[in-house]
């Protein structure tokens, strides 16, 4: 049975970007970082208002089809709830379409903003970090930056297809485990102002892969869970890749450039997700020179926190 919310109920949700594959990890790894989305939501007597601001207000729809929007109407469904009207409002601080996982934050807000308000109205409601992996990586088709913005830290994601067959072979479970991140490790972001579609880079990628460089990356996907957590010396070689950077590359040139250029400078630098962001990893912040030679290109040099996940107030 489904239980409709009063109005006069609000949230607030504050959720993380995120950066995936950390090098080697394609599809598996990623990590929450300190760049924040704020979704306040109220429950109303009926109808829809939704405000955005920041990053993205003028390039999506203010209305039912707006991604926030059906991932708090998702996560309602899912506990058993429902509200007749809903006043949102976003305030973006993570840039779109540049990899570091916008969409996915804005799932995981929106689910997790109508979870806090079926457990404002009833606490038992309320359900675990477990099940919102599995809702956001729904909408996502992948866990790795839906897991990172539910559970911070660094996480090492995957998914199970049903063993029955008879099953419906789009029935999958997304799972996902948090790393807690060496002390050291500190990570900076270089953000161009050019986007990239994810669809348009993941279809530069070749269905086949030379089994050498499977066997490279699950090596170094592997050293890279070891050189996050423990041994940030390793970092170099740990965040080396065979998969999928050298087939973007040429649709990426400046991150291209800077990922060289950082790397041959010994420092872990790799492409965020699908890009065009440059994530680097070290001990401490970048070098000075480098960061304004970077300014100098044009790219907006980040020092977020590794964060913890979403929190709903």
């Amino acid at each position: 049975m489904t239980r409709t919310l009063p109005a006069g109920i609000t949230v607030t949700a504050r959720v993380p970007a995120s950066s995936a594959n950390l090098g080697p990890g394609f599809d598996s790894l990623g990590i929450a970082l300190g760049l924040y989305d704020e979704i306040v939501v109220r429950t109303t007597e009926s109808g829809l208002t939704i405000r955005v601001e920041g990053e993205g207000a003028d390039d999506v729809p203010w209305g039912p089809s707006h991604l926030v929007v059906r991932a708090i109407e998702r996560g309602l469904e899912s506990m058993g709830a429902w509200a007749d009207g809903l006043d949102v409002v976003c305030r973006n601080a993570i840039p779109h379409s540049r990899g570091l996982g916008s969409s996915a934050s804005a799932v995981v807000g929106g689910l997790a903003a109508g979870r806090g308000l079926a457990a404002k109205f009833d606490p038992e409601l309320d359900c675990d970090d477990a099940e919102l992996v599995q809702l956001a990586s729904e909408f996502e088709g992948h866990p790795d930056n839906a897991a990172a913005s539910v559970l911070g830290g660094i996480v090492v994601s995957w998914t199970e297809l049903p063993a029955d067959p008879s099953v419906d072979h789009h029935a999958r479970t997304y799972r996902a485990v948090r790393l807690d991140p060496h002390p050291a490790l500190c990570a900076t972001i270089l953000i161009p102002e050019e986007r990239s579609a994810t669809a348009h880079t993941r279809g530069l990628l070749p269905e086949l892969v030379p089994h050498g460089d499977a066997a490279f990356n699950a090596s170094r996907a592997a050293l890279a869970v070891v050189a996050l957590t423990q041994r940030p010396d390793l970092l170099l070689p740990a965040t080396a890749d065979r998969l999928h950077q050298m087939y973007r590359a040429a649709a990426l040139p400046l991150t291209t450039a800077w990922v060289t250029r950082l790397r041959e400078a010994g420092i872990a630098a790799i492409v965020s997700g699908a890009g065009p962001t440059v994530l680097a990893f070290s001990a401490g912040e970048l070098p000075a020179e480098l960061r304004e030679q970077a300014a100098a290109d044009g790219l907006r040099v980040v020092t977020p926190t590794i964060s913890d996940g979403v929190r709903v107030d």
